[in-house]
């Protein structure tokens, strides 16, 4: 589920951005130019375009080997020796075979691969987790064969939001043979015609390959398990020989696991040998992490390596290449890799669910706890007081609510250790990010901030900030198959900053920069404070390389903006609002253009989003789309919805705590706006429905909540009748308080 959890790739280099110095007492409006200029510079410089890396050539025919179900633990040098040399020669990778199902069956794999895009074949199983029983027609006509469904299938993808038109790849070359039904599926024109076909590999397979510059052979599905598994394998094996002793002079052979065969989904075999495929990883623009591709990717690099146009159009892939990233010596190191990573996002899927519903279940009895802990609280100030709440009680409660904060950094520190290869991966992990989770909270509770009333709130936004941070600047490991991260098998992210991971940062880098700003600088400086912390966050959630989402940057560039307004306490008035306008539309612009201005395959989301909205293609009515699913399916959801009402309801209420809070220390109301703006406009760019914002109310919430209430115990006055109520006054800083005449 944490493709539910998340949506979404990363990319770039740093760039550090030096503040201007602050002019004591002024608004300095040369000096904000001047920054913005700097940071404009900087900005442009990390987001320039970056040389594409250069397509195959010497390629006269391209042979594409499918199978469906064929994953890296099917190979081995006893049992598939073919796939294995293979392997060993050319570049490898893990292929998410993603279609328009969630369950990729074989019918629907073989129609995206000759679509180039996400497609399902009807009819369709109402059984998710299993595959239907094969249900092609193919009629054989001459040299070639005819599918009489094609019509209806070509009807149902075309109307769909996808827009897949099955057959792009053939319709893109002057003829195509396939051998087998699956690649039938594959090359079968709009109108159900197959150039030339034969149902299995025939004797004189070497001139049948020549006669087309483009084949499709479908080598079998491998399926079941223990003996039967392998005979299919071996079974594929022996086909992939035949071809490889039939391949015409310099063809470009790849061998693609097209399908899954059974729930849930697995990442399969990709192996390219051909001209400039020599050995090492595969990688697409599509994913920008050596070692993974997406089915919809093979024929975007089949049309490329023939030199043939292709239909942007109709493709959401790119064309794969050699990753430069040196992989193992050894190839049974690089498929244990590829086989562990297997693992891994297996193991991610259905402990992600567990851990989500878990966190909002737990967050959200802390929350319903806490209203009559608040009110308690505030009978002890009343007319007729009761005794206050039992210290132990309040103490366990702050240490409940310090833990649900660190949650979701905790489980991202968790997937540093192997929990996923273990018998019981559930139980594994659960315990290990215990003992994570109560390192953490203890780190916080006993340190010389922890109890002082705003301590846990910093000290928590630091760690979240830091988590996510170092992780997108080592290249996003932990987020890759994390259960707080994203999934490989989702096909929307494979590297970068994910949607979970940008909600957890933008609360984090907000809060802890308002809570900086708070502490060490006077007020009128705060502004400055929040502007340049944030600049850097968005520079590395931008930049390619690293954050590699130019969308997020964007959201946290409002967010940003919103918090540098706010950061000096009072009301927001036009100026600021103004002010934190103009400085978020110049950024935006920026981020936009220069997206644009990069080449098709290199672009992040928003670039995408404009180019093909430009071009008439429905990607409005697919993020629409998937904002809507994203909301209704993830749990994140009702925390988010949760949070914003027991903010107005209960926190901001005369006894919930948050207004003195403020009153104290009111850069602290800009870092929580900020960070929810971000955190919402970047679930919505990346169509995520509300997800960061609910990862974000995750880390937020439970921290005000405890600052909130550590807030009204240090306030209450004696019980002894009605106090009169005390209006909280900033203390000034020292820089800013006027000496005694």
């Amino acid at each position: 589920m944490t493709d539910q959890l998340s949506a979404g790739p990363g990319r770039a280099a740093t760039a550090q951005v030096r503040q201007a110095p602050a002019r004591p007492g002024g608004a300095m409006p040369g000096r904000l130019w001047s920054s913005l200029v700097m940071v404009l510079l900087a900005v442009a410089g990390v987001l320039a375009p970056t040389p594409a890396t250069a397509a195959p050539t010497g390629v006269d025919y391209a042979v594409l080997v499918g199978s469906a179900g064929l994953r890296w633990d099917d190979l081995n040098p006893t049992d598939t020796p073919t796939l294995w040399k293979l392997a060993e020669t050319g570049s490898i990778g893990a292929l998410a075979a993603r279609s328009a199902r969630t369950l990729t069956c074989p019918q629907d794999g073989w129609l995206t691969l000759g679509a180039g895009n996400f497609a399902e074949r009807p009819p369709l199983s109402t059984d998710k987790a299993a595959c239907p029983a094969w249900q092609v027609p193919v009629e054989a006509q001459g040299e070639g064969a005819f599918l009489p469904d094609q019509n209806a299938v070509d009807e149902h993808n075309t109307a769909r939001p996808w827009g897949a038109r099955p057959g792009a790849l053939a319709e893109s070359v002057r003829c195509s043979t396939a051998i087998g039904p699956g690649a039938a599926v594959a090359v079968a024109r709009s109108a159900g015609r197959v150039d030339r076909y034969a149902p299995e590999p025939p004797a004189d397979l070497r001139r049948l390959l020549a006669q087309c510059v483009l084949s499709v052979v479908d080598a079998g599905t491998v399926a079941g398990t223990g003996a039967d598994r392998q005979a299919a394998a071996r079974r594929a094996d022996a086909t992939v020989a035949l071809v490889l002793a039939a391949r015409p002079a310099k063809a470009l052979v790849m061998v693609v696991g097209v399908a899954d065969t059974q729930a849930p989904s697995r990442l399969h075999v990709a192996i390219a040998d051909g001209p400039g495929f020599a050995g090492g990883w595969l990688v697409s623009p599509s994913t920008n992490r050596p070692g993974y591709l997406q089915l919809v990717d093979v024929a975007p690099t089949a049309l490329e390596a023939l030199g043939k146009a292709r239909p942007a159009t109709l493709f959401i892939g790119q064309p794969v290449t050699r990753a430069d990233t040196a992989r193992p010596a050894a190839l049974a190191d690089a498929v244990r890799a590829l086989d562990d990573a297997d693992q891994e996002a297996g193991a991610q899927r259905r402990v992600a669910d567990r851990f989500f519903l878990t966190l909002v279940a737990v967050q959200l009895l802390l929350l319903a706890v806490m209203v009559p802990v608040l009110r308690w609280l505030r009978r002890t100030r009343t007319r007729h007081p009761s005794p206050p709440p039992p210290a132990w009680l309040l103490r366990v409660l702050e240490v409940a609510l310090l833990a649900s904060a660190l949650a979701i950094p905790a489980a991202l520190v968790t997937d540093l250790v192997p929990w996923w290869r273990a018998v019981n991966p559930d139980r594994w992990f659960a315990g290990i990010g215990l003992v994570v989770l109560a390192a953490l909270t203890a780190a916080v509770w006993f340190s010389r901030w922890g109890r002082r009333p705003l301590g846990p709130l910093a000290l928590v936004a630091a760690i979240a900030a830091a988590v996510v941070g170092v992780d997108v600047l080592t290249g996003s490991t932990l987020q890759l198959n994390g259960v707080a991260g994203y999934s490989t098998l989702a096909g929307v992210r494979y590297a970068g900053i994910g949607t979970i991971g940008l909600g957890v940062f933008a609360a984090g880098l907000l809060l802890g920069a308002a809570c900086l700003a708070q502490r060490l600088v006077p007020r009128r400086r705060r502004a400055w404070v929040v502007l340049g912390v944030g600049f850097a966050g968005v520079l590395l959630v931008g930049a390619p390389g690293f954050g590699s989402d130019p969308g997020g940057a964007i959201a946290l560039m409002v967010g940003v903006c919103v918090a540098a307004a706010l950061a000096r306490g009072g009301w927001l008035t036009f100026s600021r609002l103004a002010g934190a306008m103009l400085a978020g539309a110049v950024i935006t612009v920026l981020f936009v253009a220069v997206d644009l201005s990069r080449p098709a395959e290199q672009r992040g989301n928003v670039g995408r989003l404009l180019a093909e909205a430009g071009q008439g293609q429905v990607i409005f009515q697919r993020l629409g789309q998937a904002n809507v699913v994203a909301f209704v399916t993830s749990p994140l959801t009702l925390l988010a919805l949760a949070a914003g009402l027991y903010g107005y309801f209960v926190l901001l209420r005369p006894w919930g705590g948050l207004r003195r809070v403020y009153g104290l220390h009111p850069a602290v109301r800009g870092g929580v706006y900020g960070a929810m703006s971000a955190a919402l406009l970047g679930s919505l760019l990346d169509g995520a429905g509300v997800m960061a914002a609910g990862a974000a109310a995750a880390t937020v919430v439970p921290v005000l909540l405890l600052a909130g209430l550590r807030v009204v115990r240090h306030v209450q006055e004696p019980h002894t009748g009605e106090q009169p109520a005390v209006k909280p006054v900033e203390i000034p800083h020292p820089a800013e308080r006027r000496p005694l005449k």
